[in-house]
């Protein structure tokens, strides 16, 4: 078995080989939306691809017309059916081995969030990109624990953040406690430590809180995480408690965080059926930002003044690295944003373009 001696889950911010997208289609719920849906993704693609290459997924017979590989699909939320990789480390110093080990493909099941939504067929992706040779490293099934994308943050040194809503949510990987479950990250993803968010869930989030709407990690043991100064809104209080513990926690080495806030955007509401009418909220938010080489893609939602706030605050956490925003107002129409459309693969992780 692997150990956290000679693998681990690399932070987002490290060189990437590629990232991933799987295209909307009409049998997906984006069906309504699907010329939206397909401009944003053609305009995500097109932004990525300025730094570096771009696997496409599609369904067959379906858009693009260029895709890198062909598979049934569910839906698009490649952050929570992708592989996650884990990277080679070396034990100790002088270690060579680390250079010749293949990273580690691993394919845990994803089952649209607690049963909520078919995933049969995107549960299945990872194994035919596999085997028609698109990403090339050591496969492991890991296919008998429930884990989404979405729902932990590494630092590449052994810490992963995750939510306690989405990680002991039903049907996820119950009758494991919380304890069971910590050492099964541990385990399977080589990590030193796991630290549980327990508050912060956003109205309308289908994910029961993954931590990647909420807290993200940068650089230098800097946390961005969403705020919200408004004590009339609804999520005011959830998101000051969870404030509250990102101020408490400590590094592996005792220090504290470097916190940068994120402003939380004007509410957004579904399109009710009759014009006059407004639907359910929406979980918008600045934190579900896309980490490339050399770039960091930010959702915005036509909200000048807090989408250039936003930027700003990610650009200090970023430095060095352009700083581009992406129109996701069609994206949260489907409860999610840029980061649940993208998987990043590590640069050690040969990729067949």
């Amino acid at each position: 078995m692997f150990s956290s001696e000679s693998y681990r889950l690399p932070a987002e911010w490290e060189p990437q080989s590629a990232v991933q997208l799987t295209w909307p289609h009409s049998q997906t719920d984006w069906a309504p939306m699907l010329d939206d849906i397909c401009d944003t993704y053609r305009e995500m693609r097109r932004i990525i691809e300025r730094y570096e290459p771009v696997i496409v997924v599609g369904a067959p017979d379906g858009e693009p017309a260029e895709a890198t590989f062909r598979c049934p699909t569910n839906d698009t939320w490649a952050r929570d059916h992708a592989f996650l990789t884990l990277v080679p480390t070396a034990k100790r110093m002088g270690d060579s081995s680390a250079e010749t080990r293949a990273p580690l493909l691993l394919d845990f099941r994803f089952n649209g969030w607690g049963e909520k939504f078919a995933a049969d067929l995107d549960n299945a992706i990872n194994r035919r990109l596999y085997e028609a040779g698109v990403v090339r490293g050591e496969y492991v099934d890991s296919l008998d624990f429930v884990l989404e994308g979405g729902s932990i943050e590494s630092d590449g040194r052994g810490t992963i953040f995750t939510t306690t809503p989405c990680l002991l949510a039903p049907h996820r990987n119950q009758p494991l406690t919380k304890e069971q479950i910590e050492a099964e990250l541990k385990r399977r993803l080589c990590a030193r430590r796991i630290v549980w968010i327990d508050h912060g869930q956003l109205v309308g989030d289908d994910t029961d809180g993954h931590i990647d709407t909420l807290v993200r990690i940068a650089p230098d043991d800097t946390l961005l995480y969403v705020g919200c100064d408004d004590t009339e809104d609804e999520q005011y209080e959830e998101l000051r408690l969870m404030e509250e513990e990102l101020r408490q926690l400590r590094t592996l080495e005792g220090q504290p965080y470097r916190l940068l806030k994120l402003p939380m955007p004007r509410p957004i509401f579904e399109r009710g059926e009759k014009s006059e009418e407004r639907g359910e909220r929406l979980p918008a938010t600045y934190a579900n930002f896309l980490i490339v080489n050399g770039a960091v893609l930010v959702p915005t939602y036509a909200q000048p003044d807090l989408d250039a706030e936003a930027c700003r605050i990610i650009g200090k956490a970023f430095p060095g690295r352009d700083i581009v925003g992406l129109d996701c107002r069609t994206i949260i129409r489907q409860h999610g944003s840029l980061h649940c459309c993208t998987m990043q693969y590590p640069a050690k992780l040969s990729i067949k373009h």
